[in-house]
């Protein structure tokens, strides 16, 4: 079978449905898929996903797994190689810019995601994510990874993902307002703590609430999908409120 998928023969015994979906993956990364199964699966959300008799329900969620994990890698290095002189910490602020759920799920609809999937499920209705199109932009990443290898997947990343980034705006407008509300409160001499107030939802998509409190008062609340998210907004707020200028 894996001759044939090299040779182009496979394409030949695909349904309809498959050579359609096949031409748009084509289309969108300039190659022909090998196997065409793992990007229909990184196009099954959750809600679409069904149940075997074993209770696992089939969905893009591990796919989306592995191409998280390579997407990151990849910005990582690009990051570490196009700006060899900016510490750890500005690295790890613009790579979590550049990856974070709106960024991912506007790319993933700019590059047509958003009509390959509405192709592929035609009418069936699901109960959709805010970050559907980044979710599926991931498992897709992952797809590609195992049908095509690292180094197709890293040229795609870079040429067909990064495009859509204004990099060096993300960089001007990136402000750690946590880091100037430490910053302030040390020249103020001010006790700042962050304290978790709840956190919502499950294992795989959660909603911190974190308070800042300035010498036990509180003076903001944040919410985020993880506490160093919610922990900024809190910041930012507080920042505002207490017409902060660092």
């Amino acid at each position: 079978m894996k001759l044939f998928q090299r040779l182009g023969l496979h394409f030949l015994f695909l349904s309809k449905n498959e050579k359609r979906l096949a031409a748009s993956i084509k289309l969108m990364i300039g190659s022909r898929p090998f196997n065409i199964s793992l990007y229909r699966l990184a196009l099954t959300p959750a809600g679409l996903g069904e149940e075997t008799s074993q209770g696992f329900r089939i969905s893009n969620e591990r796919l989306e797994f592995l191409g998280d994990a390579i997407l990151g890698s990849v910005i990582a290095e690009y990051l570490f190689q196009k700006y060899p002189f900016r510490d750890e910490g500005f690295l790890t602020e613009t790579r979590s810019k550049l990856v974070n759920r709106e960024s991912l799920n506007e790319t993933g609809k700019k590059i047509g995601l958003k009509k390959i999937l509405e192709q592929e499920i035609g009418n069936r209705s699901f109960t959709a994510n805010k970050s559907l199109y980044g979710d599926i932009l991931e498992a897709f990443l992952g797809a590609m990874y195992l049908d095509k290898g690292y180094t197709f997947t890293k040229k795609f990343i870079l040429h067909r993902i990064l495009l859509h980034f204004d990099l060096e705006g993300m960089i001007a407008t990136t402000t750690n307002f946590k880091s100037k509300i430490i910053e302030w409160s040390q020249k103020e001499n001010k006790q700042v703590e962050f304290k978790v107030l709840k956190v919502h939802g499950n294992q795989r998509f959660k909603e911190f609430v974190v308070a800042l409190e300035v010498d036990s008062v509180e003076v903001a609340q944040g919410k985020g999908g993880t506490k160093k998210k919610a922990e900024q907004d809190a910041s930012k707020i507080a920042y505002e409120a207490l017409q902060i200028n660092i």
